[in-house]
């Protein structure tokens, strides 16, 4: 089961009470306030991880609880404070509270942490309000309540490209011969249920994460078909890389499949549309796929990067051109952060 959207419910812990308390020791008379503080309660965290890959651990447990922060004793003894209970999640989650829609945290890189809820204070003792006009103070603090909260997580796929294209266009075939993926392979739309990624291996041992998306269709922008839930998992990666039907085998022309998957792109999110892209005319074995692709490359222009493929072509030069084209927009994307 893949799950990249659920919503649980955490609570960090309660502080502890402090302590009324009074020293009485043989031969000490008066010995005066020594009520303890209570410790704090524990925080919630979330933490992100390489060893999750979507977020189904999230979907039995709904609410998570950090444990109370225990309370101070006589003789000056303070509680201790709680420990933190740490959710892991897969990297690129997103944490929004639902009360607020505020955005908490995009943990998009291995490690990253956020405190979602924070831990309660502990209450002071009695020792903590002794003064030179009160010797004798009892008077003493309850523990601060931890915080509790309902939150949204949503995972977005972080990759270098993006596989786009129509149901049946051939993208989970092209990601197994590209890498060691292996998802499922079959002659009817829609055989990609949820996102897949491959790993790019390139002889001198640089690596690509390509992402393979459920199919898009007409309206997908709209929640229309099955790949509007997925269009999310695109947002993150720096290429896309267009997978075409060049031989028309549904009764479309690869040309408006083009035009139209550009099109629900921009409706999703403008800046999609215009990120650089490689173009793969699949299924060039069959028969009508020659006339396609030469009416293909005359409404793309000359300079439109296309890549024709069969069963058993070469993919060494896609390869190539993916790898100059992710490592010149991540050189674009380090200036950029550079300049902030």
């Amino acid at each position: 089961m893949f799950v990249d959207k659920t919503e649980i419910t955490v609570k960090s812990g309660d502080g502890g009470n402090g302590c009324c308390s009074f020293r009485r020791e043989k031969f000490i008379p008066k010995g005066g306030p020594d009520g303890g503080d209570g410790g704090n309660g524990g925080d919630v965290v979330i933490e992100s991880t390489t060893s999750e890959q979507n977020l189904n651990s999230l979907v039995y447990r709904r609410r998570y609880c950090a444990p109370n922060g225990p309370g101070g004793q006589g003789a000056d003894k303070h509680g201790k404070n709680a420990d933190a209970i740490t959710i892991k999640v897969p990297v690129g989650t997103v944490i929004r509270d639902l009360a607020t829609g505020e955005i908490l945290a995009d943990l998009a890189t291995p490690g990253d942490k956020v405190i979602v809820a924070k831990g309660g204070r502990g209450g002071r003792g009695n020792a903590r309000f002794a003064s030179s006009t009160n010797r004798a103070p009892r008077k003493r603090e309850l523990g601060f309540p931890g915080e509790e909260k309902q939150l949204e997580l949503e995972l977005k796929l972080i990759a270098d490209a993006g596989l786009v294209g129509y149901p049946n266009a051939g993208k989970s075939t092209l990601l197994t011969r590209i890498s060691g993926a292996r998802p499922k392979v079959a002659a009817y739309p829609f055989t990609t249920l949820h996102p897949v990624i491959g790993v790019v291996e390139y002889p001198d041992y640089a690596r690509i994460n390509v992402a393979d998306i459920p199919g898009l269709i007409d309206g997908a922008h709209a929640n229309v078909g099955l790949g509007h839930e997925f269009l999310r998992h695109i947002e993150r990666t720096k290429v896309l890389i267009f997978v075409l039907d060049t031989a028309g085998v549904d009764g479309r022309t690869p040309w408006d499949d083009y035009a139209n998957l550009k099109k629900e792109l921009a409706l999703y999110k403008e800046e999609l549309a215009q990120r650089p892209a490689l173009i793969v005319a699949n299924k060039m074995d069959v028969e009508s796929a020659g006339n396609n692709l030469s009416q293909l490359l005359t409404e793309l222009g000359e300079n439109a990067a296309v890549f024709p493929l069969a069963p058993d072509s070469d993919c060494t030069a896609l390869l190539d051109a993916l790898r100059s084209l992710v490592k010149a927009n991540s050189n674009e994307e380090e200036a950029a952060l550079r300049r902030l």
